[in-house]
C-alpha cells in the first residue's frame, strides 16, 4: 500500500498526502499494437465494463488513441468525485466528446468558468421549482395515455422521449414544443447517438478519414437543424417575455456578478444540455422501468398496491411521494441495472496515487457505473430485478447489510460537487409518470429481449409493448 502522512498547512487544517514512492503501476490490459482494445470496446462496450475489473479495482488499457484507468473500487470513485474533487478535472476525453454537442455548456465546461454557471442555473432547480413543475409531470403523462388505445402496441422510447420533452418544454422553458419540434430534437439525439457509437468511433481512430461519413452527414444536418431551434426560442422568449421564472427567461436576461452577460454561445449551449440531458436520460429510464414491469407480475402487483392504498381513486401528486417508497424502490433498481450514463470520466490535473496505484498526469479515469452496479461485491444477484432491496429495514437479500455497501456503488447522477443539476427534477418526473402510467395501463412485452447499445446514453433501442387500459383506470 502507498503510505500517507498528515501535514499541516498554513492555515492550521490537516491534509493527506500519499507517499509516491510505494505506490505502483497498475495493471495493464493486453490489447493489440496501436489500437489497444478499441476492437473489443466496439464489439460489445457494456461486457468490456464487467470482465476488465475482474483483474483489478484499477486496470489500465489503451483505446481510441488514449490511456484509460478503468477505477472500479466505490471507495477510490468517492475519492475522485468528492473528498479529492479538486484534484481532477474533465479532461480532454470527455470535454473532446462535449465538442459534439455543447463545448460551453455546463456539462463540459471546468473551473471558474463551470462554478459561475452552476451558481446561475442551480436557482432553477431548488425544491420549490421542483414542486411547482409536479403537477405538469402527471398531467402530461395522464395525456401521453389517454392517447394510447386499448391493445395498440407502442414503441415506448419514441413515446417516453416525446413525453419527456413535452415536460421539459412545459416546465423549464415555458413553451411549447409541437410535433415538428419534438421531432427535430429526437432527430439530433438519434444522430448524435450514431455518430458517438463505439463502433464508428472505433473506425475512425483505426482508419481515420477525411471524406465525411453518411453518420457524420446526418449529425450534422440534424445539429443544424436543432440549433436553429434553439435560436428560435431564444427568439421568441425575448421578443414575448423575458420576466418570467423559467429557465429560458433567465438566460435571455442573466447577469454574472461582475455585471457580464452570457453570450450568445453561452445560451445555445445551455440550452442544448438541458434540450438533451433533460429528456434523453429520464425517457431512457423510464423506458427500462416499464420494460422491466411489464415482464415481472409480481413487482407490478406490488406497485400497484401501494398505488391504490396511497392515491386511492386519484392521481398522484408531490405529496404522495414520500409514502411511494416501493415506487422510488422501481426507479432506483431500473437505473442500478441500467444506468443511463453507463462511465463518467475524470482526468488528474497531475500525477496521483489512487489506492496503491499510480497514475500519470494527462490518464484518462473511467469510472464505470454501469459495472460498479453489477458488481456482486455489492449486489447479491446484481443481474436481477429487485425492487425490494431499496426499502428501508430490508437488506434485500444482500450479501452485506446496507450500511456496510460503499455510497458509491451506486451513483447514477455521479457525485461531489459535479452531480447532476437536474437530480431532484429527474426523480420526481419518474417516479410521478411511472405512477400515473401504472395506475392506468398494463403494458404487456412485445419485445421479448433487450440489447442496449451504447450511444450518448444506454440505449434500448426499439422496445415495444402492447397497452392494456385498465378497467379502474382514473
Amino acid at each position: 500500500m502507498a503510505e500517507t502522512h498528515t501535514v499541516q498547512s498554513d492555515d492550521g487544517t490537516s491534509t493527506s498526502k500519499t507517499n509516491r514512492s510505494n505506490a505502483e503501476r497498475p495493471p495493464r490490459l493486453r490489447g493489440f499494437p496501436l489500437i489497444g482494445r478499441t476492437l473489443s470496446i466496439a464489439r460489445d462496450p457494456l461486457e468490456f465494463l464487467e470482465s476488465a475489473r475482474e483483474y483489478d479495482d484499477v486496470v489500465v488499457y489503451e483505446a481510441y488513441g488514449t490511456e484509460f484507468a478503468l477505477v472500479s473500487d466505490p471507495a477510490l470513485v468517492e475519492t475522485i468525485l468528492v473528498s479529492r474533487a479538486d484534484e481532477f478535472r474533465k479532461g480532454e476525453f470527455e470535454t473532446g466528446f462535449g465538442e459534439l454537442i455543447a463545448p460551453s455548456g455546463i456539462a463540459f465546461t471546468e473551473g471558474e468558468r463551470w462554478r459561475r454557471q452552476r451558481n446561475l442555473l442551480q436557482s432553477s432547480f431548488t425544491p420549490d421549482r421542483v414542486r411547482s413543475a409536479a403537477d405538469g409531470m402527471v398531467t402530461e403523462a395522464s395525456a401521453l395515455v389517454d392517447g394510447w388505445d386499448d391493445g395498440e402496441t407502442i414503441v415506448l422510447r419514441d413515446a417516453l422521449s416525446a413525453y419527456t420533452l413535452r415536460v421539459l418544454s412545459r416546465t423549464l422553458f415555458d413553451l411549447p414544443l409541437e410535433d415538428d419540434r419534438t421531432a427535430i430534437v429526437r432527430r439530433a439525439t438519434t444522430a448524435l447517438d450514431e455518430y458517438a457509437s463505439p463502433r464508428r468511433l472505433a473506425l475512425e481512430s483505426i482508419v481515420p478519414s477525411w471524406l465525411p461519413t453518411p453518420a457524420e452527414r446526418k449529425y450534422e444536418n440534424a445539429m443544424g437543424d436543432l440549433e436553429a431551434l434553439v435560436a428560435d426560442l431564444v427568439e421568441t422568449r425575448r421578443t414575448k417575455d423575458a420576466a418570467g421564472d423559467d429557465l429560458l427567461s433567465l438566460l435571455a436576461r442573466a447577469e454574472y456578478p461582475d455585471g457580464t452577460r452570457l453570450t450568445p454561445t453561452e445560451i445555445r449551449d445551455q440550452l442544448v444540455t438541458f434540450l438533451f440531458a433533460g429528456h434523453e436520460t429520464t425517457a431512457t429510464t423510464l423506458t427500462f422501468a416499464c420494460w422491466l414491469l411489464a415482464d415481472d407480475s409480481a413487482v407490478r402487483s406490488e406497485l400497484e398496491r401501494e398505488l391504490e392504498a396511497v392515491c386511492g381513486d386519484r392521481d398522484p401528486t408531490i405529496a404522495d411521494l414520500e409514502d411511494l417508497e416501493y415506487t422510488e424502490a422501481v426507479v432506483n433498481e431500473a437505473m442500478r441495472l441500467y444506468p443511463p450514463i453507463t462511465s463518467i470520466y475524470r482526468e488528474p490535473c497531475a500525477e496521483t496515487v489512487l489506492g496503491n496505484h499510480l497514475i500519470p498526469a494527462g490518464t484518462t479515469l473511467q469510472l464505470p457505473v454501469y459495472g460498479i452496479h453489477r458488481d456482486d461485491r455489492w449486489w447479491s444477484a446484481p443481474e436481477a430485478f429487485r425492487p425490494e432491496r431499496w426499502l428501508n429495514g430490508s437488506n434485500g437479500g444482500l450479501t452485506r447489510d446496507d450500511r456496510e455497501r460503499p455510497e458509491y456503488a451506486y451513483y447514477p447522477f455521479g457525485g461531489g460537487p459535479r452531480h447532476c443539476l437536474g437530480m431532484r427534477f429527474a426523480m420526481v418526473e419518474l417516479q410521478l409518470a411511472l405512477a400515473t402510467l401504472v395506475s392506468k395501463i398494463v403494458l404487456e412485452q412485445v419485445t421479448e429481449s433487450l440489447e442496449p447499445s451504447l450511444g450518448v446514453t444506454l440505449d434500448p433501442g426499439s422496445v415495444e409493448a402492447r397497452v392494456r387500459k385498465r378497467e379502474n383506470s382514473r
